[in-house]
């Protein structure tokens, strides 16, 4: 857990000077701080401003801080710079496991599709069974980190017998275009930007493997204090992804500029994605349980987590 521990004290650092920002901006109004990454339906809430115009009237003002990932926007939950955010199904479960007060409070259903294990267009590799020995990127504790290790394991390959390279989003893609690892697992929006710009081939995307939920969370700080204000920001959510769902060209045209990509390729990611903001259910804890107990089989968590300790029911 010694990466986790680093990642920890980065979001510190960086998150102490947001969180005296927030002091100095706000006085003594009351604030939700929101973490987002650059894809998803909190970027499209953040662009269309309606949250802010629907928690005025309760005197809360709205702070937003961009993370490039998963793992870092929890750990700025962890100490207490944010209050609410989003990420996949493996952050939240190395973030229990170290210790972070979060709080699952709704998640979108299954996207299997969004995320997937690339090899270059000219690769000789076929099928997941080829990667034994093989080199593999991954942004570590993150979603694909599962698929990759319940794809192995329905191929019949040992975890063990391939060997992976962690690095973030940006830095798997050079590695990967410059042949220096063999595949590359990865998420959308830089899945499909891979395949239309370097042609890059799916040895195997979630489908019939993993679910590849989104999790939303708050503090359980935040939650106890302000559960009204939880279920504000899941109503406006709910009200985006509506319209998302609806316009999914209109969609990509807003996100396209702030992820950097073009509009062709992020509808791409966007029809692969999932819809609908939903309560926690009995059988979606019941999946997330199964993700933890693997990574704990592995070796990889120091200790077995229960989700259903820090999952939001309906009605609480």
């Amino acid at each position: 857990m010694r990466w986790f521990q680093r990642v920890v004290a980065a979001a510190i650092l960086s998150m102490s000077t947001v969180v005296a920002g927030v002091g100095a901006s706000y006085g003594q109004d009351k604030v939700v701080r929101v973490g987002f990454q650059k894809y998803g339906k909190l970027v499209l809430l953040k662009g269309k401003g309606s949250l802010e115009e629907k928690l005025k009237p309760l005197g809360y003002k709205v702070v937003w801080t961009e993370f490039p990932s998963g793992p870092p926007l929890l750990e700025a939950l962890n100490v207490g710079a944010i209050d609410f955010g989003n990420t996949g199904e493996a952050p939240p479960i190395f973030a229990q496991a170290a210790g972070a007060p979060i709080q699952y409070v709704a998640y979108e259903p299954p996207a299997p599709k969004g995320e997937a294990i690339l090899v270059p267009k000219d690769s000789k590799l076929n099928s997941v069974a080829d990667l034994k020995g093989r080199k593999v990127a991954l942004n570590k504790g993150s979603n694909v980190h599962y698929l990759l290790v319940k794809a192995l394991e329905k191929a019949g390959v040992k975890y063990s017998e391939i060997e992976p390279v962690f690095l973030a989003p940006a830095d798997a893609r050079a590695a990967f275009e410059r042949g220096a690892v063999d595949a590359w697992v990865i998420w959308d929006p830089f899945q499909a930007a891979a395949e239309a710009a370097t042609g890059a081939r799916t040895l195997a995307d979630g489908t019939g493997i993993v679910a590849n939920y989104q999790f939303y969370f708050s503090s359980k700080k935040f939650l106890e204090s302000d559960s009204k204000i939880v279920d504000a920001v899941l109503a406006e959510l709910s009200a985006v992804d509506d319209w998302a769902k609806s316009d999914i060209h209109a969609v990509a045209e807003q996100i396209a500029p702030a992820v950097g990509l073009p509009v062709a390729v992020v509808e791409v990611a966007l029809k692969r994605q999932a819809y609908g903001i939903k309560p926690l259910t009995d059988s979606v804890i019941a999946d997330q349980q199964q993700v933890a107990d693997t990574f704990f089989t592995l070796g990889l968590l120091p200790k077995a987590i229960k989700i259903s300790d820090v999952a939001r029911r309906p009605g609480t």
